[in-house]
Formats: structure tokens, sequence, C-alpha cells
């Protein structure tokens, strides 16, 4: 199966500790949080993995490979000019559309959650996409659904006003799983973003549905969050085969 990772943001919020390394190859211990990503992908056979880039794309190119070394098989997608994370997406329409569902996860996001489960609800559902959410009140998203998982509300870094009419505890988790059709909702060659343009836009009542976490995951967003992600590792719940 095919997922993308999407690595080409320049992860300024971590400072000094992104400013000549790209984000993903940030070490959790001996690997680079990249790496992290990638087994779990091929664990939950995803074996043919894009990465897109922009910022030193040769570091990750370098360290990684053609993938052989973790099982699976890179693809390398250069963003010259930043598209965003739809906009990633839709630049790569061609590889990911033609094997049926796909996975797109955020390439600063370490997970154990059990993608397995997660595609299988994702067919049961007969999804256009399905989203993973966790709990966290007061992100930067906000997403209402209904008893069979539906998302009937998705607000993305809301106002306080919009926050308290639509409350919702549940936030994007950053990973997705895709059918080949949601490409077709993604403008071409246009930089843009999928929570803030494609699903808000694909709610209420569409075929979009949430599946709450049930693992682990930490998104390394700043340098809190990446010893929290270092501290998952060394208790075991990211690991490397």
């Amino acid at each position: 199966m095919k997922a993308m990772i999407l690595c080409a943001g320049y992860g300024t919020r971590l400072g000094d500790l992104t400013r000549e390394l790209p984000k993903p190859m940030l070490r959790l211990g001996e690997h680079p949080l990249l790496e992290y990503l990638v087994c779990h992908l091929a664990r939950h056979a995803f074996n043919e993995i894009a990465v897109n880039l922009h910022f030193m794309p040769e570091l990750i190119r370098d360290y990684f490979g053609d993938g052989a070394r973790r099982g699976v098989r890179l693809t390398y997608s250069y963003e010259p000019e930043l598209l965003g994370t739809a906009g990633g997406v839709k630049h790569m329409a061609s590889f990911l559309a033609d094997q049926g569902a796909f996975l797109v996860q955020y390439g600063d996001m370490v997970t154990n959650q059990d993608f397995t489960a997660m595609l299988r609800f994702h067919h049961e559902r007969r999804a256009l996409a399905t989203l993973l959410v966790h709990r966290r009140p007061g992100s930067n998203s906000s997403v209402s659904m209904d008893a069979e998982g539906r998302i009937v509300g998705f607000l993305e870094r809301p106002t306080e006003a919009q926050r308290a009419a639509a409350y919702s505890e549940w936030a994007f988790s950053g990973v997705t799983i895709c059918q080949p059709e949601l490409l077709a909702e993604i403008p071409p060659q246009t930089a843009c973003d999928l929570p803030h343009d494609i699903f808000t836009r694909l709610t209420p009542g569409g075929r979009l549905f949430a599946f709450p976490l049930t693992g682990q995951r930490c998104a390394v967003d700043s340098v809190e969050r990446l010893a929290q992600a270092r501290a998952g590792v060394r208790q075991g719940h990211f690991r490397i085969p």
C-alpha cells in the first residue's frame, strides 16, 4: 500500500535545532524522527512511501536512499516552493492514486497507532477520508463527529467564539487515510492545506470520518515536545525494528 509523509516544512518553532537540519532528521535517540515514521508505516504494510522535501533535501535523501534498508520503497518529491499539506499531496497524485486507499502523515508526528485497524474502519464506513483524532480541548483544530464517527464539523484555528459555539474536545492528529477521489477536491498547482482548505469545506454531512486515537502520539512542534518524543522512545512506545 502507498503512503505519503509530509516533510517539506522548516520547523522554525524549534529554533537553532532546525536551523541547519530538517525537522524530520532530529534524533529521537539513535535514529532520526522520520525513521520511526517509515518503520511504523512498513509495520502496517504501507511499503511504498512518498516523501516531500524542501529544506536541505539532500540530508534526507542521503540518509534514507531508496528505503530498501527499512523494507520500503521511497519516492521523493522536491518542492522548490512550498505547496502546503494539500498541495504537496496533489503534486504526487499520479503516485498515490493507483492502488486504492492511501495514508498521509505529517512528518513531525510520531505514533504507534494501529493503522491496520484505522484502515479497516475506513473501508467499513466507505469513507472518502478518515482522520485520526485525539482528545485535546483548545487545540488548533476542533473536530465534531456523530455516533458513527462521521465528521459533522471541522474548524481549523477557530476563534474563541467559534470554539465556544461548536465545542468539541477532539482535534486532528495529523494522519489521514484517503480514497483517490479526494485528490479531485484539491486544486492543481496551488499552495493549500488539508485542514484549512479541504477538510473544512467537505463538512458537515460528507464522507469524512474520524477515528479516535488508541495508541501514543507526539507532534514534535516545540523543544518540550521533542523531549516528550525522546521519552516515548526510551519507554518503548516508539521503536525501530
